[in-house]
């Protein structure tokens, strides 16, 4: 994943002996009953604002109990802007793949890969399919958001043509997509888990595939299953849809060039932010070369020129677009929101970082952390503690990095107290942390990829089986005693 614009692992733990373990949780559960009851009143919808407004007033919350324990106000307002500050990244890269996804769509390359895609894939191999091929391109680029962000959405596509739940696709795709940005020596995460625990990189990743195997493999026997006992009546045919699309848009395989350069820059370690840009630029190109009649239409001019062309181009990347077929499925496929449809992610995510920064502020992430920690004092019990206290902070801080770099300076020296090697500690925070975030509606990850997928995460969370299967594997691995590797066997 790459969303960062500051080194995490720069960042002080801030500590507070004012406060007590309870104090420190009276903002959790607040927040979780509030976010509870208004999941129940508003359903799906509660994303649309209401769980917004929830995160301020467990910011709220929060910003009380520090009162009482003597955080001033202004120390608490620097957090939360700090916190904010540090997503600058993610909110212009989900900008731009709102831009990407509107000049993708009238530019025929998402079309082109949904095109191509129905022919290749049936429905019984469809979601394997989705694990294996998100897989190897985040493993190439190294970020999940990447992949969300370019076949992900092909993909999505392809499944709301054949008749796949949404849900099910999504959780296909998140659990390949966080495979790859898990494994990859070119993931930001991957490198800063092993920093927080005092281990190099290779010997992490190593170390880390102990675990991460087994759990792909069920994860792609999982889907398999589903697959053959998938009701596919009525969605093998795609002939009508294939030719609603060829009448809407001018297919032609020379359009992979343009998602084939993104992977390579970003592959070449250009930063995604850049990658998606360039890729929205020639998304722009190819839709005045390949398809001049859908960007016309796309501006509402009559006749197609300099002005019309600039017109439907910037549509398409800022506001609602749609482009019209003969068939009403694909009419609702291809419809995008540019920048605009980005808005509402972008508004969770800061309201997240709101309630997220005033519980660092307070002192309340470092607490809930330690007490974790003295609550076990078994080998067992150390990784527990570590698994938790990723889990929590992926729901109280709303923030991956946190997740990785609070747990990993608070349990280094516990680790090596037990003996145990640092890559134990590295392994069990990437399974844990890295993993889960994308399981929080309001975490930034979470939040990211439903906003990109267009699928909610109480939607896919059950379908995404290597996202909450991983930390049940450290678990497993640590209570039998399996590959623990001890400081003396270094």
């Amino acid at each position: 994943m790459e969303n960062s614009t500051e080194k995490p692992e720069n960042e002080a733990i801030i500590e507070n002996k004012e406060l007590n373990i309870w104090e420190a949780l009276i903002p959790v559960f607040a927040l979780i009953a509030m976010l509870a009851f208004n999941v129940f009143v508003f359903g799906d919808d509660a994303l649309s604002g209401s769980n917004q407004f929830i995160l301020l007033l467990g910011g709220g919350v929060a910003a009380i109990v520090g009162y009482f324990n003597k955080v001033e106000f202004d120390y608490m307002i620097d957090e939360v802007a700090k916190n904010i500050q540090s997503t600058a990244g993610a909110i212009l890269i989900l900008l731009m793949v709102g831009a990407l996804a509107g000049t993708w769509l009238i530019s025929g390359i998402i079309p082109t890969m949904i095109y191509y895609g129905l022919q290749i894939l049936n429905p019984t191999i469809f979601l394997a399919a989705c694990v294996i091929i998100c897989s190897v391109i985040s493993l190439a680029t190294g970020s999940s958001w990447t992949t969300s962000a370019t076949v992900g959405i092909a993909l999505i596509g392809i499944a709301d043509a054949l008749g796949i739940s949404l849900g099910m696709t999504a959780g296909a795709i998140l659990s390949g997509a966080y495979f790859g940005d898990k494994m990859s020596p070119l993931s930001d995460t991957t490198n800063l888990a092993p920093a927080m625990a005092g281990t190099d990189l290779f010997t992490h990743i190593r170390y880390m595939a102990l675990t991460t195997v087994p759990t792909i493999t069920i994860t792609l026997i999982a889907f398999i299953i589903i697959g053959l006992n998938l009701d596919t009546s009525g969605s093998t045919d795609t002939t009508s849809i294939l030719n609603s699309i060829d009448a809407a848009f001018n297919i032609s395989p020379w359009l992979f060039l343009v998602p084939i350069i993104v992977i390579v820059l970003i592959v070449r370690k250009t930063s995604p932010l850049i990658a998606l840009l360039i890729g929205t630029l020639l998304g722009a190109v190819a839709a005045l070369i390949a398809q001049p009649d859908v960007v016309l239409a796309i501006s509402g001019m009559e006749n197609l020129n300099f002005i019309s062309g600039y017109k439907g181009i910037m549509n398409a990347i800022t506001v609602d677009t749609a482009v019209e077929t003969d068939s009403e499925a694909l009419n609702d496929l291809f419809a995008s929101s540019g920048m605009a449809g980005m808005l509402g992610t972008i508004w969770l995510i800061i309201c997240a970082m709101v309630f997220g920064g005033i519980m660092e502020a307070i002192g309340a992430l470092a607490k809930i952390s330690k007490a974790l920690l003295n609550m076990f004092h078994t080998t067992f019990g150390l990784f527990a503690s570590t698994v938790f206290s990723c889990l929590a902070l992926n729901v109280t801080a709303s923030d991956q990095y946190l997740a990785i770099v609070v747990p990993g300076k608070m349990f280094a020296k516990a680790y090596r107290d037990k003996g145990l090697a640092p890559e134990n500690l590295s392994r069990s925070l990437e399974d844990s942390g890295t993993v889960t975030s994308v399981l929080v509606p309001w975490n930034t990850c979470g939040a990211y990829h439903s906003g990109v997928l267009g699928v909610p995460v109480l939607s896919y969370a059950g379908y995404a089986f290597f996202n909450y299967l991983s930390p049940f594997m450290t678990l497993l691995f640590a209570a039998i005693g399996i590959k623990i590797k001890m400081l003396s066997e270094k």
